[in-house]
């Protein structure tokens, strides 16, 4: 499995899609890793080089037990990038992923071809600042299986639940491996997470999508974004819940290809 030691951490890698093509980096969720765009990678890998990575702290990357800040996953990007000889990217994340994606516009923009921005926020008001806070303890309980049960309902549509009523009992297999102590840190940096003040920073073309029944990073977060980004292209999803790239993903694909055609690379 491909593994480079950057910026004193090991991250994992995977890349999809034909080498020609223009480079797309997947920046993962929380609590995603490189197999969680399996509904996305079938569209993207056909016309673009795909680059899905593990953040330190997810998945087969490693899991250092000092902080983590969206701004050392930044700079983990930009010297794995380094390592691998790649210049720049169109950059697409999803909730935490989005987040670096920001970060990336406003302190490496020469990195990034354009961001596309999904369930994103650039900081969190009170009631989102309760639930993430409700994360980090039910995570601090250690057990894995427990800590789904407790924030599912935060992630998901209902409409969601009921169609896939085997969606809970896998999902606790999956956390019941997750790395509790890691998801804590990573928690505590998205807690830190602010930079509604720097959006007007960023000129890399940016691609926003809200989903319309979110309730963890709801469309007024996205609204911000767009009012922020100077030039931004706004989206909302509807029928949806946070995790919209699993609810919707051909939605979602629509959004980023359509938006990636815009700004197809010409030199």
């Amino acid at each position: 499995m491909p593994h480079l030691r950057v910026n004193n951490v090991n991250l994992y890698y995977e890349f999809q899609g034909p080498e020609d093509g223009e480079l797309l980096i997947l920046n993962n969720g929380v609590f995603m890793n490189t197999s969680s765009w399996a509904f996305q990678l079938p569209d993207l890998a056909r016309r673009y080089r795909v680059l899905t990575y593990d953040m330190r702290g997810q998945g087969q990357s490693e899991h250092p037990e000092s902080d983590y800040s969206l701004d050392l996953h930044a700079d983990d990007l930009v010297a794995l990038m380094d390592a691998l000889g790649l210049d720049k990217a169109h950059m697409v994340g999803t909730s935490y992923g989005g987040e670096l994606n920001l970060l990336m516009g406003i302190h490496h923009p020469e990195r990034c071809r354009t961001l596309v921005i999904i369930a994103s926020v650039s900081h969190s008001d009170p009631l989102n600042a309760a639930m993430i806070e409700r994360w980090r303890l039910a995570a601090k309980l250690g057990d894995g299986p427990l800590f789904f049960r407790l924030i599912y309902a935060d992630t998901y549509s209902e409409g969601f639940l009921v169609n896939r009523p085997g969606l809970i009992p896998a999902a606790e297999e999956r956390y019941a491996m997750l790395d509790l102590p890691a998801a804590v840190r990573l928690i505590e940096s998205y807690q830190r997470f602010n930079v509604t003040a720097q959006l007007g920073r960023i000129k890399v073309p940016t691609c926003i999508a809200s989903a319309e029944q979110d309730i963890l990073k709801p469309r007024r977060y996205g609204e911000i974004l767009h009012k922020g980004i100077p030039g931004s292209e706004f989206h909302l999803i509807t029928d949806s819940g946070h995790v919209v790239v699993i609810e919707k993903p051909a939605e979602v694909n629509t959004i980023i290809l359509g938006f990636l055609a815009k700004h197809a690379y010409k030199n």
